[in-house]
């Protein structure tokens, strides 16, 4: 008899990853030849909370590893934030060299206010994973974001109103060089719940994920089940698929851009703007963007609204002064041209 359908879900999930992961390996000579050479077995690190999703993932890996010749290890992330968060961690840690892991660490990150509370953990949280992969020259880690993480990224994407690639919500290999794998995007949290229960694994329970005062986890309790209640159990599903299509145009719609900006672009290398007007407007937004971003403004404060005022002066100049971006940018019309500069 083989193993549990939740099980078996969770396994399958992880291998297809793996292999990916080993095809990229034997494919992809190392930037430091001496010390991860591409014969020597790959490292993937598991990002662990000791939460369900991720001790489901945390097994996986640790059953499906050894077949591939792939070594595995895990990182736990003590955010600081409640009483008796660094035994947490420890315990987390204890768990997962019991699956078999090595290596396995622990960070204690000091999480700042910028963003928000759920925005300044996450960012203290990536950060420890990108110096935790980096010091052990780990191949990936893989994150054990589900199929309702998935749905519940996409409606705040749809709530911030901020265009198709807040709604392409997490995509299934993200970060430098493709560090980030995220092999549960099509499951279901329950298939993950599950999996821990049939394997006698012991799970906690983040009271952050059933605090009120957190954006996502009014969404996770009230938000969607009311969703459900009024549209039907499909709801979840149709969200990601609306993330795996949204990313398919934005990523067209992305290299379209890249295409047409050179185009755009006088012999001084200037924005026309009678030749921006001819573009449709998703993709001279996407310039705009880029131009800003390419001029100093931070990607993370620029938002729909800023790349609208620029491209009135596009679509609607009337003789408008210079607009104001993030990051002391500044865009101004001058003779037909678009400036984006430093102001």
């Amino acid at each position: 008899m083989g193993p549990h359908p939740a099980v078996a879900a969770i396994r399958l999930a992880v291998r297809r990853v793996l292999h990916d992961l080993l095809t990229e390996h034997h494919r992809t000579p190392a930037a430091v030849p001496h010390e991860h050479p591409p014969s020597s077995p790959p490292l993937v690190l598991v990002a662990c909370s000791g939460g369900a999703d991720s001790m489901a993932l945390a097994s996986a890996l640790a059953f499906e590893s050894p077949k591939l010749g792939i070594r595995a290890g895990g990182v736990t992330v003590d955010h600081g934030l409640q009483p008796g968060s660094d035994a947490r961690a420890a315990e987390v840690v204890q768990r997962l060299r019991e699956l078999g892991l090595d290596p396995v660490d622990s960070v204690a990150v000091s999480v700042g206010r910028a963003g928000g509370p759920e925005a300044a953990a996450r960012d203290a949280r990536y950060a420890a994973l990108d110096t935790a992969a980096e010091r052990h020259g780990a191949a990936a880690v893989l994150l054990g974001h589900t199929r309702d993480d998935q749905a519940e990224t996409v409606l705040l994407g749809l709530a911030r109103g901020s265009g198709i690639r807040s709604l392409s919500g997490m995509a299934a290999v993200s970060g430098a060089g493709g560090r980030y794998r995220r092999p549960f995007l099509e499951l279901d949290r329950q298939t993950a719940r599950k999996a821990c229960m049939v394997q006698s694994l012991p799970v906690w329970d983040d009271p952050h994920n059933a605090d009120p005062a957190y954006t996502r986890s009014r969404l996770r309790h009230e938000g969607l089940p009311a969703l459900e209640k009024a549209l039907g159990k499909g709801v979840v599903e149709a969200l990601a698929r609306t993330a795996r299509l949204s990313r398919d145009d934005a990523d067209a719609l992305d290299s379209w851009a890249g295409q047409a900006e050179a185009a755009v672009r006088d012999a001084a290398g200037l924005l026309e703007c009678a030749k921006l007007y001819a573009l449709p407007p998703a993709v001279r937004r996407r310039i705009l963007r880029r131009a800003a971003i390419a001029a100093g403004a931070p990607a993370g404060s620029l938002f729909a609204r800023h790349i609208e005022e620029v491209d009135r002066l596009i679509t609607g100049w009337r003789g408008q002064g210079a607009i104001n971006l993030p990051g002391r940018v500044v865009a101004q019309r001058q003779g037909g041209r678009l400036v984006i500069r430093q102001g």
